[in-house]
């Protein structure tokens, strides 16, 4: 009684774990918005929100990092929406980093609007949109589908993230199994559920791949699911470093087939059995002195005879060890090439660094889908001492380089609360945690299971004669039925056989283990997704002052055309200033330049200051925006600054009030310009 009452507690405690870490996933996939600009705009000529007195023969950006870039990355509109660049964009002097078009001649006076959209060095699509004006400012009408953001298409976007989170799973999955039988149970790769398991990650990892490189067109462009089978599209794809690790990676996964039927033919195989040696040999062996001496020189010899028929297995784990390492390797590569790693400080020690990084998370998370497998076939604790002796392994290499990667991907304290990579990074740490502690709890069972020699040992298959063929074929219902009842025997024979309290409770810690990888998985692909926190600094730090190092030209107000906006927020902070009001004005409130002035007032109407506020103008309906707006500060609460209007509608402003490291908020407004 008190064994069960322990046991139903235990499973109660494992259930609240799985509760919580699903709702805590669920709200960060809720919070979780479209990935961020990995690459930042620096720099423009002109320089954004500026009048120049002369038309300029080309527009020049420069970026923080190099990028990719298209037929169509930079747009040039005039204020009538027409097209004025030449079209074909190219990098200044040859820098990766910038992107030049030319300007057709005799533009006249008005207000431009430069719309940009490339790939950073990351493989991520980033854009934007800015304005210009030659003479003097004007209104303007652009073309809603001539301008387009960083925003990929919804689907698209779900699809490809989808498809990521597979490729990944798949991976840990192939590589993980792989090295479960090599190192582990050699003989596992004769039993079907493990055959399926390496055949389920080879397949979900192709079609992974081959959807991905399809999606990335469209997901770049943000163009819709249509454009996934445009060929044109694909061979962009296929020029840019994502594509190329792509193409490699559907060419490694077909070396990757002819391993595994290697692997499953070599390894596949019973030893070699020894020849039985006569009972009457051995009772003339066994008599007297000389007889016992002989007994010894025969067992010497019969091990030198059993060594001798596993060599060749012995070779053949070896060889194809060496093998798969090799392509595990290749295959990691084609990740960590493309991604954060490719890019940033120290990128020699970062990309083997990811690489082991990788390895080392199939190696404990497909190892554990092996290790289910392994369970249900009855397998013994010498198997699972063997990976759990791995999954150590694994841990401590992820420890290792999973603290680098996030030193190199935050760069400061703030950023692990203050960024969307943090916050994630704090999610993955914590499902991490959670599966040391599920771990913790499997090797204490193991633990239990190696004291009891009867239950540690394997569980072989049980044996159930087949019927004769004469009654296989009777027709008597009562007999078939009968026959049915032993087929199915004979299928589940050995699987619950021998699956004793510990075996029972270390199947059951394992299958949480393997859940909550899942969950890991899922993070690590939004990871890749978000951009590193020294870059959302550089982004913060970019939207502080104006593109171009200069001053944006200053509108001219007019008495009696102020709009005043307010909008209250609430950062559910327990700071003074975690409540208030915040009030935007605006001067002339038209299309064009305007004088913006913010302020921000706690619940008791007096100025408060915060650690961070940022404001940003949008124009849903022309897909333009977020603008954002350089502020200056005027004293405790008191900001102002200069924001460019372009065109007529429904514009949305946009405040981000962050009251401490954790406590943000951003309430939002409509109004109508012209």
């Amino acid at each position: 009684m008190q064994s069960a009452g322990l046991e139903k507690a235990s499973h109660r405690r494992i259930a609240g774990v799985l509760g919580m870490l699903g709702a805590l996933l669920a709200l960060m996939l809720a919070g979780a918005g479209p990935a961020s600009a990995h690459a930042t705009l620096d720099s423009t000529d002109p320089r954004q929100n500026s009048v120049v007195a002369t038309a300029p023969a080309e527009v020049t950006l420069t970026f923080s990092e190099s990028v990719s870039l298209s037929s169509d990355s930079v747009r040039v509109l005039d204020p009538a929406g027409k097209a004025v660049d030449t079209g074909n964009p190219a990098h200044a002097d040859g820098k990766g980093d910038t992107a030049r078009v030319g300007l057709k001649g005799g533009l006249a006076n008005g207000t431009y609007t430069v719309a940009w959209r490339a790939v950073s060095e990351d493989s991520h699509p980033v854009g934007g949109a800015f304005t210009f004006s030659i003479g003097a400012p004007s209104d303007t009408s652009v073309s809603a589908t001539a301008l387009q953001g960083a925003k990929a298409d919804g689907l698209v976007a779900a699809l490809y993230g989808t498809g990521r989170t597979v490729a990944y799973a798949a991976f840990a999955l192939l590589a993980g199994v792989a090295a479960f039988v090599l190192i582990c149970w050699p003989a596992g790769t004769a039993r079907r559920p493990v055959q399926r398991l390496l055949m389920t990650g080879w397949t979900a990892l192709l079609v992974s791949t081959v959807a991905v490189l399809m999606l990335r067109g469209p997901y770049e462009r943000g163009s819709g699911i249509g454009q996934a089978f445009d060929l044109s599209l694909v061979r962009a794809t296929l020029d840019e470093r994502i594509g190329t690790a792509l193409a490699a990676r559907l060419l490694l996964l077909a070396a990757g087939g002819v391993f595994l039927s290697l692997l499953v033919g070599q390894l596949g195989q019973p030893p070699r059995p020894l020849p039985a040696e006569p009972a009457e040999d051995r009772r003339a062996d066994g008599e007297g002195a000389e007889g016992r001496g002989e007994d010894a020189e025969d067992a010497e010899l019969r091990e030198l005879e059993q060594r001798a028929a596993e060599r060749p297995q012995r070779e053949a784990r070896l060889g194809l060890g060496v093998a798969g390492l090799v392509l595990a390797v290749a295959l990691a590569a084609t990740w960590v090439g493309a991604d954060h790693a490719s890019v940033g400080i120290q990128v020699w020690l970062a990309l083997p660094f990811g690489i082991l990084h990788l390895i080392a998370m199939a190696l404990w998370l497909g190892g554990l889908a092996a290790l289910l497998a392994a369970l249900r076939e009855g397998v013994g604790a010498d198997v699972v001492d063997r990976f759990s002796k791995v999954a150590f392994g694994s841990v401590a290499v992820l420890a290792v380089t999973g603290i680098y990667q996030s030193w190199r991907g935050l760069g400061s304290w703030g950023a692990l609360t203050g960024t969307e990579y943090g916050r994630l990074l704090l999610v993955k740490s914590g499902c991490v945690v959670v599966m040391l502690g599920v771990a913790w709890i499997s090797r204490s069972r193991l633990a239990r299971l190696r004291s009891a020699p009867a239950e540690a040992a394997e569980v072989e298959q049980a044996e159930v004669p087949e019927p004769v063929g004469v009654a296989a074929h009777s027709e008597d219902p009562v007999r078939r039925a009968q026959l049915d009842r032993q087929r199915a025997a004979r299928e589940s024979a050995g699987r619950e056989r021998g699956l004793t309290p510990n075996r029972a409770g270390l199947r059951r810690s394992v299958l949480v283990e393997a859940l909550v990888a899942v969950a890991v998985l899922v993070v690590t692909t939004m990871l890749t997704n978000s951009p590193p926190g020294r870059v959302a600094g550089e982004i913060t730090a970019g939207a502080a002052a104006p593109a171009g190092g200069g001053a944006a030209a200053a509108p001219q107000t007019e008495p009696g055309r102020t709009v005043e906006l307010k909008l209250p927020y609430d950062t559910k902070g327990r700071t003074p200033n975690a409540k208030g009001t915040a009030t935007v004005t605006l001067n002339p409130a038209r299309t064009g330049p305007n004088e913006v002035k913010l302020a921000l007032d706690g619940a008791d109407g007096q100025p408060v200051d915060v650690p961070e506020v940022q404001l940003a103008f949008t124009l849903p309906d022309r897909d333009l925006g977020p603008l954002p707006v350089a502020l200056t500060p005027e004293g405790t609460g008191r900001w102002s600054g200069t924001a460019q209007l372009p065109l007529a509608g429904t514009w949305v402003v946009s405040v981000q009030v962050r009251s401490s490291e954790i406590d943000q908020t951003t309430p939002t407004q409509q109004f109508k310009i012209g």
